[in-house]
C-alpha cells in the first residue's frame, strides 16, 4: 500500500438512480459493526498510528471538506454500508483525540495491512492478527468499565451488542500485491493457503469470543489498479482486453475461489452462524468493464496523481504531495471532478466508485448465501 482542484459534492445522478430503486432505504438489527481490514475500509487507523504515513488534501475533499484519515476523496464502502444500517461512521480503534464514540461499533482496520504476521518492511504492523486481538482488548476494556460505572455506556456497547453485531472483514490484498515485488507468479499462488489458514483462525478467535454474524469481502481486481499497471503491465503481452494485468487478476480470483470455499467450511463448520461471503471481485469487475453504463469517463487513470494520461500515476509521488522530481518541483493534484473516475489515487477507489460498490452489495446478488429473510434485517424499497 503506498499512499485543490475543484471538488465535487455529490456523486453524478447516473449513480444515485441505480442506488435508489434497490437500496434506498435498509433498515438492518444489528446493534453494532466489528470492521476489519486494510485501505479499502480503514477509516482513519494508520493515520493516529502516527507512523510517518500522512493525507494532504485533496484527500476527503468531497465529503468529508478535509483528510478524514480515508484514502479516496470521500466516503468508502464501510461509510455506506453503515449508513444503509442507520448506524454512524466507524470511528477508528487508534484514535484518541476527541473522545470517539464507540457505541456502534469500531474499526480495526489500518492500510497497509496483510492477513499474514507483519514483516521488518511492512508498509503497517497492524496485520489481521494484531487486529483481532485489539478487538479483545477492546471487548475487555469496555467490560471493565461497565462493571465500574454506567457513566460511560453512551460512548461503548452494550455486552449483548458483541454476539448481536455484524463482523466486516476486507482484508488480503496486499499479501498478493506486496508479494509481486519480490515472487514469482506460481510462488504467490502457493502462498495463498497459508494466508487463508491464518485468516481462518482469527476467524475461528472471534467465534470463540461469541462472534456470530459475519461479512467476508473477497479481494477486488488487482491488476486494475494503475500503480500495478504501471509497474508490472509495460509488456502489452501482459495486459487483458481491459488494460489490467494479467497475473495480479489470476492471482485474486485464485484466492477468491479458495476463500470462498473457506466460507463454506465455515458455513457448516459453525452452524449457529451467519456466514456470508461477498464478491467484491465481480462488482468492481463489473464496474470497470461497463463504466460508461454507470456515469463513469475513466475506468483505470487515477482522479489524484501525476503523470498525465493513461493513467495519472508515478508511484515516487503520492496525491497531494509536492516534490523535486528530476530537478522540478511537481505537484499530485486531484483532478476536475472525481465523479468521472473510478479510481482516485492509483491505488484507492474513489467516493462515487464506493457508493456504487456498496450499492451492488446491497442488493444481496453478489452473495453466498443471498440475502434474504432469514438475514437479520429487513429491505425497504422506496421508489
Amino acid at each position: 500500500m503506498n499512499m485543490a482542484s475543484n471538488s465535487c459534492t455529490y456523486p453524478k445522478l447516473t449513480i444515485l438512480l441505480i442506488i435508489l430503486p434497490l437500496v434506498s432505504s435498509i433498515d438492518f438489527n444489528y446493534p453494532a459493526v466489528f470492521n476489519f481490514g486494510d485501505s479499502n475500509s480503514d477509516t482513519g487507523n494508520l493515520i493516529a498510528a502516527g507512523l510517518g504515513e500522512d493525507l494532504d488534501p485533496p484527500n476527503g475533499q468531497t465529503y468529508f471538506r478535509k483528510p478524514s484519515g480515508r484514502f479516496s476523496d470521500g466516503r468508502l464502502i464501510v461509510d455506506f454500508l453503515m449508513d444503509a444500517m442507520d448506524l454512524p461512521f466507524l470511528n477508528a480503534y487508534l484514535e484518541a483525540i476527541g473522545a470517539p464514540i464507540f457505541r456502534k461499533g469500531c474499526n480495526f482496520a489500518a492500510a497497509g495491512s496483510t492477513i499474514l504476521p507483519a514483516t521488518a518492511s511492512s508498509v503497517c504492523p497492524f496485520s489481521f492478527g494484531i487486529q483481532v486481538a485489539q478487538f479483545f482488548r477492546f471487548k475487555d476494556k469496555v467490560q471493565e468499565l461497565q462493571a465500574k460505572s454506567r457513566k460511560s455506556d453512551k460512548y461503548i456497547p452494550a455486552q449483548d451488542y458483541f454476539p448481536k453485531a455484524l463482523y466486516m472483514f476486507d482484508i488480503g490484498q496486499n499479501d498478493l500485491a506486496g508479494g509481486f515485488y519480490s515472487k514469482t507468479l506460481d510462488q504467490i499462488l502457493a502462498s495463498i493457503p497459508i494466508i487463508l489458514s491464518q485468516f481462518e483462525d482469527g476467524i475461528a478467535k472471534l467465534y470463540d469470543q461469541g462472534a456470530r454474524n459475519y461479512w467476508i469481502h473477497n479481494t477486488g481486481p488487482l491488476g486494475c489498479l494503475p500503480q500495478n499497471i504501471v509497474k508490472f503491465g509495460t509488456d502489452p503481452s501482459k495486459l487483458d482486453g481491459l488494460g489490467c494485468v494479467t497475473s495480479h487478476n489470476q492471482a485474486s480470483r485464485l484466492l477468491n475461489l479458495q476463500l470462498h470455499a473457506l466460507c463454506k467450511k465455515l458455513q457448516g463448520q459453525y452452524q449457529d452462524a451467519n456466514v456470508t461471503y461477498v464478491d467484491i471481485f465481480t462488482i468492481k469487475s463489473n464496474l470497470i468493464s461497463n463504466y460508461s453504463r454507470y456515469g463513469f469517463e475513466q475506468p483505470l487513470m487515477a482522479c489524484c496523481g501525476y503523470g498525465g494520461p493513461p493513467l495519472n500515476y508515478d508511484s515516487r509521488i503520492a496525491c497531494g504531495q509536492t516534490k523535486v522530481l528530476n530537478g522540478s518541483s511537481v505537484t499530485a493534484k486531484g483532478c476536475n471532478d472525481s465523479t468521472e473516475y473510478v479510481n482516485w489515487d492509483g491505488i484507492h477507489y474513489t467516493e462515487a466508485a464506493n457508493q456504487y460498490v456498496a450499492s451492488e452489495i446491497l442488493t444481496g446478488k453478489y452473495s453466498d448465501p443471498p440475502f434474504s429473510d432469514k438475514m437479520p434485517f429487513l429491505l425497504k424499497l422506496k421508489f
